[in-house]
């Protein structure tokens, strides 16, 4: 498609998608020519991201380009914010390419590959193993630097907290994912067009995960509060 097709499938103007471009946010086109350029459904669905992660999670380009390029997240970043930084780098690449080192991570987080390769063994990321090293995409390295953020408050060996522990978070994930995924498909089968269910689910994910991390805080608290109140035996 041309610019001008491009234009108008994703609402934005020319000059911001030549931003975009300038900052490495999305592919070069195809250039049949010295003045033709092409585009096609991975530029649409790369600018798409790029509003998205502007929009909700109110992100600058040069911290998408930051995030891109494996930089820690500035502040919390979601895990739909994840998704939508490892799609642009995807189409960027060309590939699903894992962009974050793990030798980038030891100078802030010293057991990073150490809790990596355990977090690996039992089934919550993958380690690619490449010619640079041992490489992870971004969501698997924030999972990374959230432990490592654990460690820092205290959660560690010597509280018999290891990366073990969450080893009960797959199937928990598992449980909900397989809830939500069988609730949403028999409310919208049928009744409404397959884009308009891709729309719910992108605006809907990202309110989910807060409503449940809410729900585990109540939880939580009121678990500790009820064993902190019962006696124990002696």
């Amino acid at each position: 498609m041309k610019m001008r097709d491009l234009e108008a499938r994703t609402g934005v103007h020319r000059e911001t998608i030549r931003v975009y471009l300038r900052h490495r946010l999305i592919p070069e086109p195809h250039r049949s020519g010295r003045n033709v350029a092409d585009y096609d459904e991975k530029h649409v669905e790369a600018i798409l991201a790029i509003r998205q992660l502007q929009q909700d999670s109110r992100l600058t380009l040069a911290q998408i380009g930051a995030l891109m390029d494996g930089s820690p997240a500035p502040g919390r970043v979601g895990a739909s914010t994840l998704d939508k930084l490892e799609q642009l780098v995807a189409h960027r690449s060309g590939a699903d390419g894992p962009p974050v080192a793990i030798a980038s991570l030891l100078e802030t987080y010293p057991h990073a590959e150490e809790d990596a390769r355990t977090l690996a063994r039992i089934g919550i990321l993958r380690i690619i193993e490449t010619r640079q090293g041992a490489m992870l995409s971004l969501s698997s390295a924030q999972i990374v630097r959230i432990w490592g953020e654990m460690r820092k408050a205290g959660f560690d060996g010597h509280l018999d907290y290891t990366p073990e522990i969450l080893g009960f978070y797959i199937e928990a994930a598992d449980f909900v994912g397989r809830w939500e995924a069988t609730t949403f498909l028999q409310r919208v089968s049928g009744r409404i067009e397959v884009d308009e269910a891709a729309r719910m689910v992108e605006r809907a994910l990202p309110l989910m995960l807060d409503f449940f991390g809410l729900l585990r805080q109540q939880a939580f608290f009121r678990h500790v509060e009820a064993l902190r109140n019962t006696p124990t035996e002696g």
